[in-house]
């Protein structure tokens, strides 16, 4: 990462979301990278940023294929790479080519000349790298936001090469390992589809179970479920929805309408409120086993104590698995890497011993496999090798400001304090420095509605609203409001909407309209 040329940040604040990654970030400025962010927020990188797209909140896709236009009226594209590893290209050029510069600016209220600055910095570095995080996917239309960054790393070639590429800051550590091994409806451990006949005959005779054909549903598509009468139970393993899943109202209905709700986590949430069964969870420092990184690596993970409710959660659930008649048992968590290595190629070559000093990036199908440090050196994973460019249009946000509610709100996280604060809400430093909820507000705003630093408001939505402080500020762009989700007694989720990408069902966190009131 110390020799990228040109770094483009998009929808993410590692100083305060991802603070180690960020470390390495400013490793590869110190050494010279040209920086581009873009961000509604002018968040720390957005101060230091070469270019700032300070871009309005949904407008993602039109961002994106407006610098792809600018790439390719300027002949900054990387042709041969185009020519020979990718499909699409003329459908998409066309695509773009409507995203000319005076209405990428209306759509996404940033410059021209700063969108041309920031497409002629990456285009024509010899090795440039996005980084995005949750400000690309948390919106409803956040796969083709994905998408649409791809196709920019696709015409400039900055891809398959070591220090370029697309980085996918994931919300919490191991979010990559629990993605790999089986937890997304539509998949069987190691992305294999459960509608693919050859990957459920291997699996059911591994497993001697059958294997419906169909994807399942997705979480909040459960939480719909339980509203409708159709879930009787559910089992909530180290998860707090009724504070961290958007529409919290929606929520509290959904675990109030279940009639066995058993939550295991290591404290009490908002979410064990609401069980009738709590189990006690093991902490990172109770467990063996490994933790996947955002860059593939597979790493060992050692216990310091044993765990303090006398068994591992891996313990509880195979206890409850051979409880309820499917009999499940290990000697130890080896025994089950052992086993996703027999049924996950890209897993296939990794076991404790090789990982025991230092971790293996995936794919790596054997055990005289190095591992892979970087993907698509040669070929992309579809059929045929070839990546294919995906013609997107603008769509904005699912919800909008309007004269009733006239501010947008972008959720997010600040460095103090973890996702719902169960951990961090419990140390008293960190509380002293953070003691509560802050609605961050421009001075513009703040002004126009004769508030100030301290002022204490109702901010309202559609949904419900809540009472918070305010801190003015000039991170926050005029029209833009931000909270986090960490207080438990200032529950910023209350506002936040419905809409959710249709692809994946992540919540759209990152635009919804609200009101404030002093």
């Amino acid at each position: 990462m110390p020799d990228i040329d040109t770094l483009f940040l998009f929808g993410s604040n590692p100083t305060e979301g991802h603070p180690i990654i960020s470390l390495w970030l400013k490793k590869a400025l110190r050494r010279g990278a040209k920086l581009i962010v873009g961000d509604p927020r002018k968040t720390w990188m957005a101060r230091r940023a070469d270019v700032w797209l300070n871009l309005k909140p949904g407008s993602n896709i039109a961002m994106m294929n407006g610098l792809a236009n600018v790439i390719l009226q300027n002949g900054w594209e990387n042709r041969e790479f185009i020519s020979k590893r990718a499909e699409g290209f003329e459908e998409f050029k066309a695509k773009v080519a409507e995203y000319d510069l005076d209405r990428v600016e209306k759509l996404t209220g940033v410059a021209k000349e700063k969108i041309i600055e920031a497409a002629r910095l990456y285009a024509q570095a010899e090795k440039s790298m996005i980084v995005y995080g949750l400000g690309v996917t948390e919106h409803q239309t956040g796969t083709e936001n994905a998408m649409a960054i791809a196709n920019l790393a696709l015409i400039c070639g900055q891809i398959g090469r070591p220090s370029t590429g697309i980085m996918a800051l994931r919300g919490q550590n191991n979010v990559q390992g629990a993605s790999d091994l089986g937890p997304l409806p539509a998949t069987l451990p190691g992305y294999q589809s459960v509608t693919d006949a050859k990957s459920r005959e291997k699996f059911e005779k591994a497993w001697g179970v059958k294997i419906k054909d169909k994807p399942g549903l997705k979480s909040v598509e459960m939480l719909d479920e339980c509203r409708r009468g159709n879930f009787k139970g559910l089992f909530i393993l180290g998860e707090d929805p009724a504070q961290t899943d958007p529409d919290l109202h929606h929520v509290w209905k959904a675990l109030e309408s279940v009639e066995f709700l058993v939550v295991q986590d290591i404290f009490h949430t908002e979410t064990t409120r609401f069980a009738h069964v709590i189990l006690p969870g093991a902490s990172f420092a109770e467990k063996d086993g490994t933790f996947t990184n955002g860059e593939r690596r597979v790493q060992r993970v050692r216990k310091a104590i044993e765990p303090l409710a006398g068994m591992a959660e891996w313990e509880v659930i195979c206890k409850l698995s051979t409880l309820m008649g499917y009999p499940m048992h290990y000697n130890h968590p080896s025994y089950i890497m052992d086993e996703i290595a027999s049924l996950v190629p890209i897993y296939g070559g990794i076991n404790y011993n090789r990982i025991a000093k230092q971790g293996i990036q995936w794919p790596c199908p054997t055990t005289d496999h190095p591992g892979t440090s970087t993907l698509y050196t040669d070929l992309f994973s579809r059929p045929g090798g070839l990546a294919k460019f995906m013609s997107l249009d603008h769509k904005g946000s699912g919800e909008v400001a309007d004269r009733d509610y006239p501010f947008v709100l972008i959720t997010g996280r600040i460095r103090e304090h973890y996702n719902n604060g169960s951990m961090t809400g419990r140390v008293p430093g960190i509380m002293e420095l953070v003691p509560e909820e802050l609605l961050e507000i421009s001075r513009e705003d703040a002004t126009a509605l004769n508030i100030k630093n301290g002022d204490m408001v109702k901010v309202s939505s559609k949904r419900g609203g809540i009472d918070v402080k305010v801190k003015v500020t000039d991170r926050s762009q005029p029209g833009n409001v931000f909270l986090t989700f960490h207080h438990r007694m200032t529950l910023s989720n209350i506002l936040t909407s419905e809409h959710r990408d249709p692809i994946t069902g992540t919540p759209e966190y990152k635009a919804c309209a609200v009101k404030i009131e002093k």
